[in-house]
């Protein structure tokens, strides 16, 4: 069972660890700096440093097949017992960090059941499934930008499965639900305006988010209309 440091400290940056498994180009580790992709979200970059200051890099972080253990792709093996520093891509997840939370506000400015979504470190993407869409562009990134400059505080909590299954409003999605099997789901709270399940990464205040701007609306299919969301800075 891999700790999973982001989840805890989102903005824990480095951090040691011990390898515990390994193979010819992946790892994982005892504790994890390193989002492993899910939810939309990409897996977390960065790279492992040796006790003699020597490093590999990691370019992806995905869960394996039974998701205890977090496998971090690696350019060169690692064996097993080894100890290591890790060193988070910082400013690749902070702009994935801000995009996921400004995804968020997103559905919160578009009220409709989501069918799709995508995060990017500048441009990311929510599809709704809109019966009668009459969908402004301008309208949708100020409705997104008054969200951000409220800068709400975000927080998570946990809900039992049970409780998850007494307030089915919660999930907007409706092809992705939230992981099973723990008996427990985590939240994303921001400030008194959204509560959804949700694993990934984000700000701790919307301010955070900065200047955003929706750049372009697609319809991909009879009802669904795809919103894609930028940051400007």
């Amino acid at each position: 069972m891999t700790e999973l440091l982001f989840r805890d400290d989102p903005y824990l940056t480095t951090a040691a660890a011990r390898v515990v498994d390994a193979g010819d180009d992946w790892v994982v580790l005892d504790r994890s700096l390193f989002y492993a992709a899910g939810g939309g979200q990409p897996g977390d970059t960065g790279h492992l440093e040796y006790g003699d200051g020597t490093t590999v890099a990691v370019t992806d972080a995905r869960y394996g097949d039974d998701r205890t253990g977090i496998r971090l792709s690696v350019a060169t093996p690692v064996a097993v017992g080894t100890e290591v520093v890790q060193h988070l891509d910082w400013a690749r997840r902070y702009r994935l960090m801000r995009m996921h939370t400004a995804l968020h506000l997103l559905s919160v400015a578009l009220p409709f059941p989501v069918t799709g979504g995508q995060i990017g470190e500048s441009e990311s993407r929510l599809d709704f499934d809109i019966p009668e869409p009459q969908l402004d562009k301008e309208a949708i990134t100020a409705a997104v930008q008054a969200l951000v400059a409220g800068n709400h505080p975000v927080s998570t909590e946990w809900i039992t499965d049970a409780e998850l299954d007494a307030n089915p409003d919660l999930v907007k999605t409706m092809t992705v639900k939230p992981p099973r099997g723990s008996g427990k789901v985590r939240l994303v709270r921001i400030g008194d305006v959204d509560l959804q399940p949700c694993g990934g990464t984000h700000v701790a205040e919307t301010g955070e988010i900065g200047t955003v701007a929706v750049t372009k609306i697609e319809k991909k299919g009879r009802q669904n209309r795809r919103v894609r969301l930028g940051l400007v800075d």
